[in-house]
């Protein structure tokens, strides 16, 4: 998943508030219009002054396209799993959330989303926006994955040191809690049959990268590229040698991954 900087443009400062797990009141008035179907409602909730920055996984889109996505899903039902939802400042919020979504047909998908809504004269406004494609693949979005208050180079030390003792590898895994490929990729490595591989030869450890501004010395180090975005994943042995390092954001798109792939990986790297 890339990290988009439009964010980082409209977000100078935010508060410290700890993650809430109910949705705001802007995010409840999105869901009321998501459910109704309608495009015209749903565009009125767009911010026209500012006009909103949006995201989607191509890269920027227009109020018109990101309306036609969320309306093309035709929903029935909505279930959030919020990540964060932070005051700003007074009139401005920050909601980064999956989303579970029933379709007329049946199926369920899934969408990871950052918002950022100002509330203006008619009320709560969209001003800033990034999603992720639907998928049909569910990752842990509510777990603590990537804490923010962890030190990467005295965790990844430890793994180190224990990787040593256990003749083990370690599995360097940058990313982010709003990243929902990020999720999909630990699932993964937890589902039955990669879990047995994984525990037996790595050491695994989880690098926050917040919005592309955290870790990335750490990054450089392991000449992994930022640009081409996360998960990421450098392999050491366990005197702390890269043995290799993603340079072409194949984990990006985890949630498109088969299992057979990810089992390849951890076979072709883990100790001889």
């Amino acid at each position: 998943m890339r990290i988009a900087s439009l964010l980082l443009l409209t977000i100078v400062a935010l508060t410290a508030i700890s993650p809430a797990q109910t949705p705001s009141a802007a995010l409840n008035q999105w869901k009321d219009v998501l459910l109704t179907g309608d495009a015209g409602s749903l565009r009125f909730l767009y911010s026209t002054d500012p006009a909103p920055r949006l995201l989607a996984p191509g890269g920027q889109t227009t109020v018109q396209d990101d309306v036609a996505f969320w309306a093309g899903l035709k929903i029935v039902a909505v279930h959030f799993k919020a990540l964060q939802n932070r005051e700003v400042k007074p009139g401005i919020e920050q909601d980064i959330f999956t989303t579970k979504l029933k379709t007329e047909s049946g199926k369920d998908v899934y969408v990871s989303v950052q918002q950022v809504w100002q509330k203006q004269t008619e009320g709560w406004r969209l001003v800033v926006a990034q999603r992720t494609d639907a998928a049909h693949l569910e990752g842990a979005a509510d777990k603590d994955l990537y804490p923010a208050d962890a030190d990467a180079r005295a965790e990844i030390r430890e793994a180190l040191a224990q990787a040593a003792k256990k003749h083990h590898r370690v599995l360097v895994v940058f990313g982010a809690d709003w990243c929902y490929d990020c999720h999909v990729l630990d699932l993964a490595f937890h589902g039955e049959d990669l879990a047995p591989i994984v525990a037996k030869n790595y050491e695994v450890v989880h690098v926050d990268i917040g919005e592309g501004n955290k870790n990335q010395d750490v990054m450089k180090d392991y000449q992994v590229p930022m640009e081409k975005g996360i998960p990421a994943i450098a392999v050491l042995d366990h005197s702390g040698k890269l043995l290799f390092s993603q340079k072409d954001g194949e984990f990006e798109k985890a949630r498109s991954l088969d299992r057979k792939t990810l089992l390849a990986f951890l076979n072709q790297w883990k100790p001889s």
